[in-house]
């Protein structure tokens, strides 16, 4: 277990049970229950107390927790019959983005998503989850294929923003981040996002665009990381936690604005503690959501879809 900076006393506490235990194992004379159940509650009430009310920039160090589950987990545990598809057949296969053909449950469905990897080897050949523009150009073409079938589409939103590199702006970074966010406005199929970690910048939007948006309780979902904004205002990333309260980028705040449609549970501690629940919850609410747009017609899909994005801003920020 990993755990956070504002964590630590919980790591004490959790870390002292687990020894007695440990001395337990190594000596079978030694009674160490009641003084390890009463460690573990005092760790659970702490637990309860820390995540009952984070703080946007808390929020923000939750939603990059190495731990947390990342796209492949939920393709591994969420889908069956998974076939990949790869390269964008211009330049490159990005594997910042992942994607394919897979059923949920019995419906056939597209999936993308960003992959940040877990751990040093896999997070550099992913990139940390930064898509390049062969990255938005391959999930183009695989929407592009999903109109064409007729699949719905489900996009697992997790990046700390496309890759600034000085090859990627010369690919074409924003434009191919654009003609992403076009696509997502133009397929008649419907289109389920969820911001299941980080959702940073156009690199998030530009799978974003979709009928129904959904974010995991802590993840975040903002313009810019909270150290980019300070390093731009206040030219002092130090003050990132300033920074994560003005931009409004918790779940909670997105749904006051109209920026999301829903906010999925995660266990008590983070999506960390509990994969298997957190990705059970997230596939629960995507089956739901594409029950709600089954049987719509692709024009009725797309003329909607605009207008939510058209309308998104009228609840203003006193929301």
């Amino acid at each position: 277990m990993t755990y956070l900076e504002f964590e630590k006393p919980l790591a004490e506490i959790e870390g002292k049970a687990e020894e007695l235990r440990a001395l337990a194992r190594q000596n079978e004379e030694m009674d160490v229950d009641k003084e390890a159940s009463a460690l573990d509650k005092k760790a659970e009430t702490m637990l309860r107390d820390l995540y009952k009310d984070l703080s946007p920039w808390r929020k923000c160090q939750v939603a990059r927790h190495p731990d947390r589950p990342h796209c492949k987990d939920y393709i591994d545990q969420l889908f069956t019959e998974y076939t990949p598809l790869a390269g964008d057949r211009n330049f490159a296969d990005d594997h910042a983005v992942m994607g394919g053909l897979a059923r949920l449950g019995d419906k056939p469905v597209m999936v993308i998503g960003h992959e940040k990897g877990n751990d040093t080897a896999s997070r550099i050949e992913r990139n940390f989850g930064m898509a390049r523009p062969e990255g938005y150009r391959k999930a183009i073409r695989l929407m592009d294929m999903a109109a064409r079938f007729g699949l719905p589409v489900v996009a697992l939103i997790d990046t700390p923003g496309a890759y600034p590199g000085k090859g990627a702006e010369e690919r074409g970074q924003s434009e191919a981040i654009a003609r992403s966010t076009e696509k997502c406005l133009q397929i008649g199929v419907p289109l389920i996002s969820v911001i299941i970690g980080e959702g940073g910048s156009g690199g998030a939007v530009a799978f974003a665009t979709g009928d129904r948006v959904a974010m995991l309780e802590h993840s975040v979902y903002s313009v810019i990381s909270p150290e980019g904004c300070a390093s731009i205002l206040w030219k002092d990333a130090e003050k990132m936690r300033e920074a994560a309260e003005a931009l409004r980028l918790t779940a909670q705040d997105l749904k006051k604005l109209g920026v999301i449609d829903r906010i999925i549970s995660e266990p008590m501690g983070g999506a960390q503690r509990d994969s298997t629940a957190t990705i059970a919850s997230v596939g629960s609410e995507i089956s739901l959501m594409l029950a709600e747009l089954e049987g719509q017609k692709p024009a009725d899909l797309i003329k909607a879809r605009r207008k939510k994005f058209l309308d998104m801003g009228t609840k203003g920020l006193s929301a």
